[in-house]
């Protein structure tokens, strides 16, 4: 069988066919696919960031999570940031504080994840030197990169309106920050323009010499941990001595006769199969794609999926979150019920919509294993140390800042995370390996995603390309191609409906399909990736 990979990044992509064709396995194609992705597109994804990825290796009986989530500094406390709430972005994924201090700055930072979880992936599933896979990173970081149509829109992005800072403010907060991003004249550099960040290709090849401890007990620890400590920040060495990623069973869904493994808490895999637990109960095959009631049934679970999460979702070594009971037939067969009642939730937060800043790959291999991995920074914190070269993550703004709630700030905490990488299991054998980038909508597209491929019989590449809708406030968001009939329609039973301007919206899918051995890829077109299969 051949292999395939897919993710938002061409240049990654190639980075990780390349892998393939070598003979390298999945798991070396996504790591070394993910190193380019943090070089090509630095405020998605970086050896400052953190995430998870779920690997089956069939032949030798492999099927795991391993999560390298960001950690609350140790320095945290459940209240140090009470009364700088200021409210909620609208899709819930961040607090907004005064001064954007748990978004911009070394105070937002927490405990990088990335560097860890590649190694650890490699050293207990690769067939790569960690040098020859970290090697397409650092050649695409000696060489440049061009600023592609998905990066510069993310960066020009007008968010002040939500009360969160713009990203092309965080790109300027330090001095690597001016000098790599913004042309000689102070402008932000453009479509097109050639991105050159020597310190990243010399972090790079550091690590590729020194090996991943560098980051966490050698030189670049103390250099990170001084950093902080001069600028204010919370990370110290104590915190990256102290780093270590985890390892964990997938949970497990059904949907149409599949098998469905997600990543289990923190991540939001049970939060997307939810979604899919109370479709099960409607025949949604036999509506028209993206009808009035096709959307109204979709807004009703995904409501009720947010309202859930909201009240849940934590690291569950801090606070249990009750799985079991929210995928329960019993639980989503009376929210099917509801829906057809006519039932309407209410999603309240404390509201004050933007596209995250996170990064997926997926890939097959020519022997059948399989690797879906969602990695981020959160959102970008605009600190970088100087001479390092890449950003950190900006994750603090994730956790709640009133103390005893499921997702308050706690020292070493696991940041709570949107991502679910999934494998869509017929039988034994893996039919969709799927993820998605984009906060608070990876849930609800990911299930799309599935639903397109299993209700509606979609190819891979029409699924991830489908009009899809959004509901994690208490509106419904549509993307452009939506038909205006139908959200009239919608609005006249009541609903708040707010149309996005792209016609690809709302996170940003990312799968492969493996039908007796032929295997299709699709990367979403709002962003700018492709796939490709290995021969």
């Amino acid at each position: 069988m051949p292999g395939m990979i897919v993710a938002p990044q061409p240049e990654a992509v190639e980075a990780g066919a390349r892998v393939l064709e070598r003979g390298g396995n999945a798991v070396d194609a996504a790591i070394a696919c993910g190193l380019v992705q943090g070089v090509v597109d630095p405020q998605m994804v970086g050896i400052g960031g953190f995430g998870s990825m779920q690997v089956f290796l069939p032949k030798r009986g492999v099927h795991k999570v391993l999560e390298f989530f960001s950690r609350a500094p140790l320095a945290a406390t459940p209240g140090m940031w009470a009364e700088k709430l200021l409210g909620q972005s609208r899709d819930g994924f961040a607090f907004l504080l005064e001064g954007g201090i748990s978004e911009a700055g070394h105070l937002a930072v927490c405990t990088p994840g990335n560097v860890a979880g590649y190694a650890e992936a490699l050293r207990s599933w690769g067939t790569m030197e960690w040098r020859d896979v970290l090697a397409p990173a650092i050649a695409q970081a000696r060489q440049g990169w061009m600023v592609r149509p998905h990066v510069h829109w993310f960066w020009s992005q007008d968010q002040s309106a939500s009360g969160q800072v713009n990203t092309v403010d965080k790109l300027r907060l330090t001095a690597t920050g001016r000098r790599v991003y913004f042309r000689e004249d102070g402008t932000l550099k453009r479509l097109g323009d050639t991105i050159h960040n020597p310190d990243m290709a010399r972090s790079l090849e550091r690590l590729a010499e020194g090996g991943p401890e560098l980051f966490y007990t050698g030189e670049m620890a103390e250099e990170i941990a001084a950093d902080f400590k001069a600028n204010g920040g919370l990370i110290t060495l104590e915190d990256l001595r102290a780093y270590r990623p985890s390892l964990a069973d997938p949970i497990w869904g059904a949907y149409r006769g599949h098998r469905i493994a997600t990543n289990p808490p923190p991540s939001s895999g049970f939060a997307m199969l939810q979604v899919l637990h109370i479709l099960e109960h409607f025949d949604i095959g036999a509506l028209p794609h993206s009808g009035t009631e096709h959307i109204r049934i979709l807004t009703e679970a995904m409501k009720r999926m947010t309202i859930d999460k909201d009240h849940t979702i934590s690291d569950p070594a801090f606070v249990p979150v009750p799985t079991e009971q929210l995928l329960s037939p019993a639980y989503t067969a009376g929210v099917a019920d509801g829906i057809r009642r006519g039932d309407r939730l209410r999603v309240t937060r404390l509201e004050r919509k933007t596209e995250r800043d996170t990064t997926h790959v997926s890939v097959v291999d020519g022997d059948g294993n399989c690797v879906t991995m969602t990695h981020t920074l959160g959102s970008p914190s605009g600190a970088i140390t100087e001479g390092l070269g890449f950003m950190y993550n900006g994750s603090m703004s994730r956790f709640d800042p009133r103390p005893g709630r499921a997702g308050s700030i706690a020292p070493g905490k696991r940041r709570a995370s949107s991502s679910a990488p999934t494998i869509v299991f017929r039988g034994e054998t893996p039919r969709i390996v799927i993820g998605a980038p984009g906060g608070s909508y990876i849930a609800p597209a990911v299930a799309q995603g599935i639903s397109n491929v299993l209700d509606f019989g979609m190819s891979m590449s029409d699924a991830v390309a489908a009009p899809r809708i959004v509901a994690v406030s208490d509106s419904i968001d549509v993307s452009n191609r939506i038909r205006r009939d139908v959200t009239d329609e919608l609005a006249a039973q009541g609903y708040d409906i707010k149309r996005s301007a792209m016609s690809y919206a709302f996170a940003a899918l990312h799968g492969i399909e493996s039908l007796d051995g032929r295997l299709e890829g699709g990367a979403d077109p709002q962003r700018d990736g492709m796939a490709l299969r290995v021969p």
